[in-house]
């Protein structure tokens, strides 16, 4: 590679991450925390989920009790779970019935507790979990705004990963294996950033592709629209199978009304292993009902494996949609593993706590690039004007990015504390913390009192998240974990293990810094 070219490809390699690293940083550290965010609601509420992320067994309940509320007949119902968390989607659309109620030819949409028959709206559902991993992809900002600027973030960092990979290139495996950590400061994040980068890196790329496919798909397939569809965006939707079905009413009533559960019974007869997560019922009650159940394969049995099954209650007919045991098609395939790939959700806690442990050291890489380009722009020959703005900028960043584990401690402790803590609770306690204890570090001015603040409170904040909710919840993690609910029990666990890590990593700092003022004296 030619002088001129290594030059600009370290350039565009240095302005794409020192200009995206904060909002990378935001994304890496709440990502990696969304790994567990199924474990952090049930957590937050007591809940352990009945059956992972598939649908419970008392559907004929769960409908009977809709009825009772909102009138079902020739309403199109879908339950659906999204996660793996007690509470069910339920989605509702107006009667086509011109008989039917005011309030059955009302839309609707809330969580309903299968056990409890307890509803919320989305507002009020809202927990820790869903913040995090709502923030991981900035949904907090006024929509679409948050989804495109996360899209281009992970689109940049795509392109700082190649760019980084060709500059380091001829170094990446003597670097790999070099680590000075009593050289000069540049040095020791230098050789931190480039070992680190090259560990994370697969996991890394990947998380980029994927992010900037999910968040920009609308721009992707804009083009496609208009020369392929005539601009006709439904029928893309459709072949992308997006769009469901829909079944024309037939204003004759449905002789009886089908057993929903035995067609659950039957499904999982037939197919082994199979998982439910879905039922869509289309003109409830009517002599044209159609009910569609959806799911797939346990991971263990099968990567890529969707089934979907058709009854029509009337004549009796079954129909296949997908058979989970033959060859997934190409469109399943892709969406498929592009979301597995991007969840880490098929291989267990194992995949998930090795994905946390790359997110945090993926946040670690970009924090080193900020004190990379710091230090190499802390030169005698620049002018004071600019070391100055250069280290406020490094200041800022840091003090943005090093708050958040504190923050997240702290919110943590508050969702305990005040319960249910809602939306608009988590968005004052985090968001209001957070600007707090940025400004507090930033008006320090003090790049290591910074990491040993936010490793010590957040250590601190650690400890005592097991704690409060042993007191407010009267959930001990070694009770819970005894009677099997191991999602409460891990997240207490898992703070204990950070929390012990960063306490470990907060006294060699401090060791650190006493044997350098030893030294200097």
């Amino acid at each position: 590679m030619g002088k001129r070219i290594y030059n600009i490809l370290f350039n565009l390699h240095t302005v794409s991450g020192i200009v995206i690293s904060v909002a990378l940083y935001v994304i890496f550290f709440t990502g990696s925390f969304s790994f567990f965010r199924d474990d952090i609601v049930a957590w937050e509420r007591s809940e352990q989920a009945i059956k992972k992320d598939y649908l419970p067994p008392n559907i004929n309940a769960v409908l009977e009790h809709i009825d009772e509320s909102y009138g079902l007949a020739g309403r199109d119902i879908n339950l659906k779970t999204y996660y793996a968390e007690r509470a069910i989607a339920v989605n509702l659309t107006p009667s086509k019935d011109s008989l039917a109620s005011e309030k059955a030819k009302q839309s609707g949409f809330f969580y309903l507790d299968p056990v409890s028959f307890e509803e919320q709206s989305y507002a009020e559902s809202y927990s820790l979990g869903e913040f995090l991993y709502r923030l991981h992809f900035f949904a907090q900002i006024y929509y679409p705004i948050g989804y495109y600027l996360s899209g281009f973030v992970a689109f940049f960092f795509l392109f700082a990963i190649i760019t980084g990979v060709l500059v380091h290139w001829k170094k990446i495996v003597p670097n790999f294996y070099t680590f000075r950590p009593w050289a000069k400061l540049k040095t020791i994040w230098t050789d931190a950033h480039t070992a680190l980068g090259i560990l994370g890196l697969p996991f890394q790329f990947i998380l980029a592709v994927t992010g900037a496919f999910f968040m920009l798909k609308a721009l992707l397939i804009a083009p496609s629209v208009m020369t392929l569809y005539n601009g006709d965006q439904n029928q893309l939707y459709t072949d992308l199978e997006f769009n469901k079905p829909t079944y024309e009413f037939s204003q004759k009533k449905l002789s009886k009304l089908p057993n929903i559960e035995a067609y659950a019974s039957k499904i999982l007869a037939k197919w082994n292993h199979f998982n439910l997560n879905e039922i869509s019922i289309s003109n409830y009650g009517d002599a044209n009902m159609q009910v569609t159940l959806n799911g797939l394969l346990d991971y263990t049995e099968k990567f890529n494996a969707s089934g979907s099954i058709n009854f029509k209650p009337e004549s009796g007919e079954t129909t296949i949609l997908k058979d989970p045991y033959k060859p997934a098609s190409y469109l399943d395939s892709v969406k498929n593993v592009m979301f597995r790939l991007h969840f880490g959700d098929y291989g267990g806690y194992f995949l998930r706590i090795v994905s946390f442990i790359l997110g945090i050291l993926s946040c670690v890489v970009i924090i080193s690039g900020v004190l990379i380009w710091l230090v190499a722009r802390d030169r005698k020959n620049l002018p004071e004007k600019k070391r100055l703005f250069y280290t406020r900028v490094a200041r800022i960043y840091m003090a943005i990015c090093l708050s958040m584990y504190p923050v997240t401690a702290l919110t943590f402790i508050a969702v305990k504390v005040i319960q249910p803590a809602g939306q608009s609770f988590l968005y004052w306690v985090y968001f209001g913390s957070w600007l707090i204890l940025s400004s507090y570090l930033i008006l320090r001015k003090d790049l290591k009192y910074m990491s040993n603040f936010c490793l010590l409170s957040g250590s601190i904040l650690g400890f005592l998240i097991p704690l409060a909710n042993g007191i407010f919840s009267n959930s001990w993690f070694w009770e819970q974990f005894a009677l099997g609910r191991i999602q409460i029990a891990f997240i207490d666990i898992f703070w204990l293990v950070l929390a012990l890590l960063s306490l470990f990593a907060f006294t060699k700092s401090k060791s650190s810094t006493k044997k350098t003022k030893t030294t200097n004296s």
